[in-house]
């Protein structure tokens, strides 16, 4: 059955690419619980196959906004890093059961939580180029199962202080490209069918309407009640995976 059938689908996944969106609009961190929540109500398979979708169309967006300010060098360790971390992600997928995928997001989204709760200071010495390979595979191995790899990658790119518009640019252009090489893992595990292709196409326009709403919002808004919500969400949903993939074994 086509998820757009059921109403269930619509009410979590509506909010879930908007959330996405604001990601994107610069309320960083946002669209870490889009897979999350979808995976509440679809197989963590489906759920992170729409995401993919919409992703790949929300990146376009992104970075035509930073046509190249990106670090060159950066990109040149964390891209292939990352591709060697989704290669990894896709094998986990593969042979991996559903209960024990379900508890790997939860694991991971409850990962982000600490991370984001954590104080934590910045190295002031830049990392180096191995430091980026490790941290730029665990951020694709993390971007594929959930499409959730920005924890690990800021332990690699903050201490480089970057430029904010190089910065912006390196995330946008990092992400854009793992989501891009996602597409054949996606197809070769049966993940990426028609059904699932137009649900998330039809879900685009709210992702849009979220980029616009993040950078409305950053400008006008305390967005400390945003994110004590936000972490609610990270919680919950993480908790939730964590005893539905444990309840499954």
């Amino acid at each position: 059955m086509s998820p757009a059938a059921d109403p269930w689908f619509w009410a979590v996944a509506l909010p879930a690419v908007l959330l996405s969106g604001l990601s994107k609009g610069g309320l960083g961190g946002a669209g870490a619980t889009a897979t999350p929540l979808l995976a509440l109500v679809l197989p963590p398979g489906q759920a992170a196959a729409i995401m993919l979708v919409v992703l790949c169309v929300l990146d376009i967006f992104g970075i035509r906004a930073y046509l190249w300010r990106w670090d060159r060098h950066v990109l040149s360790v964390i891209v292939p890093a990352g591709l060697v971390g989704c290669a990894v992600g896709a094998v986990t997928f593969r042979y991996a059961d559903e209960n024990w995928i379900r508890i790997l997001i939860g694991v991971i989204v409850l990962g982000y939580l600490a991370w984001s709760l954590y104080p934590r200071k910045i190295a002031s010495g830049k990392p180096s180029d191995a430091a980026g390979w490790l941290w730029g595979a665990v951020s694709g191995f993390a971007s594929f199962i959930t499409h959730s790899g920005s924890p690990p990658l800021m332990v690699y790119l903050l201490p480089q202080r970057l430029e904010k518009d190089v910065f912006i640019a390196t995330c946008l252009v990092y992400f854009a490209a793992m989501n891009y090489a996602k597409i054949l893992p996606y197809l070769w595990l049966g993940l990426l069918d028609l059904r699932s292709a137009g649900a998330a196409l039809a879900l685009v326009p709210a992702g849009v309407a979220g980029i616009y709403l993040g950078m409305w919002l950053q400008r006008r808004v305390d967005v400390r009640w945003f994110y004590r919500m936000l972490y609610f969400l990270f919680f919950f949903t993480g908790a939730k995976l964590l005893y539905d993939g444990v309840a499954g074994l």
